[in-house]
């Protein structure tokens, strides 16, 4: 199958279906976190999701091809941040509402907006001023009103490894950005969901548990979800452009609010209804900024 773009509904059902399996991989993650160890969990979610990358690529006919490489350093950094990005992002999603945890992961955007200015010699302008403000200001929104609720030191670590998550997963974007000039998705999905699994593996010697059946089943989900809603978000961005599907940021999160009010009881914080328009409004501005500076070029 060629590339094609130039499909914006395509592009838009398919980020829509990626929202959905990304929110189901984070229940999954979220069901079996009081039973499973954290490495044990990476393990699964990443060897797992090989199975629908491969068969994607497979009926595409890129296998093995696309695996070859130029840039094994390059995929040794951008795997490694993004193997520590899942390990601290289902460490928050253990502690923290699934629609909280998922609304820190779209600082990814704006901190890669700003990455792009420290590291990569960008323009610093006034729409990524703007939506840094934005996003600083909901987290402030999101996390402050809590500094004084019961079982505040499980809730603040929760932030504090969302956030950190959602910087780890900007600094790997921003490898992705570079290494993307010579390597290809599908080499670039593979060694990362590789590199992970091993390190998910290399935490066997701290201690793994007997895992029964029933949780057994959630953690080869959360693989195959993580697997599918990869695939489905690059296919997405294949066929429209991203300040098209930035809007739609806002309908994913109704799944992680949905798990949470109807799979684990938990009601939405007043703290979380004002941080979403600014997190997500940041996160939109972050990734509108190339389409709207695009006429003043002309």
């Amino acid at each position: 199958m060629d590339d094609i773009s130039g499909r914006p509904l395509a592009g838009i059902l398919l980020r829509l279906m990626s929202g959905l399996l990304f929110t189901g991989m984070m229940v999954c993650v979220k069901a079996v976190s009081t039973q499973v160890p954290l490495g044990q969990t990476v393990f699964f979610r990443s060897t797992f999701a090989l199975l629908p990358i491969l068969a994607f690529m497979a009926w595409r006919r890129e296998f093995p091809r696309a695996l070859a490489t130029r840039r094994p350093l390059g995929h040794l950094l951008r795997s490694g941040l993004g193997a520590a990005a899942m390990f601290a992002s289902f460490a928050a999603v253990a502690r923290l509402p699934v629609a909280e945890a998922t609304l820190l992961a779209q600082l990814s955007p704006v901190a890669m907006a700003v990455g792009g200015v420290m590291l990569l010699g960008e323009r610093f302008s006034l729409h990524r001023a703007t939506a840094l403000a934005l996003v600083l200001t909901g987290v402030a929104v999101l996390v402050l009103p809590e500094l004084k609720g019961p079982q505040v030191d499980g809730r603040v670590l929760g932030y504090a490894l969302g956030i950190l998550a959602a910087l780890l997963t900007a600094g790997a974007l921003l490898t992705v950005r570079r290494i993307s000039r010579t390597e290809t998705a599908a080499s670039i999905a593979f060694y990362f969901v590789l590199v992970t699994a091993l390190a998910g593996l290399a935490t066997l010697p701290l201690g793994w548990g007997e895992v029964a059946w029933p949780t057994l089943g959630l953690l080869v989900l959360s693989g195959l979800f993580g697997g599918a809603a990869h695939i489905c978000m690059t296919l997405a961005l294949r066929f429209a452009e991203v300040s098209r599907l930035a809007p739609f940021e806002y309908v994913a999160l109704i799944w992680p609010v949905l798990a949470d009010l109807w799979l684990f009881g938990q009601p939405l914080s007043s703290g979380f209804l004002l941080a979403l328009p600014l997190v997500l409004g940041g996160a939109a501005l972050a990734a509108f900024e190339g389409r709207l500076r695009r006429p003043l070029r002309r």
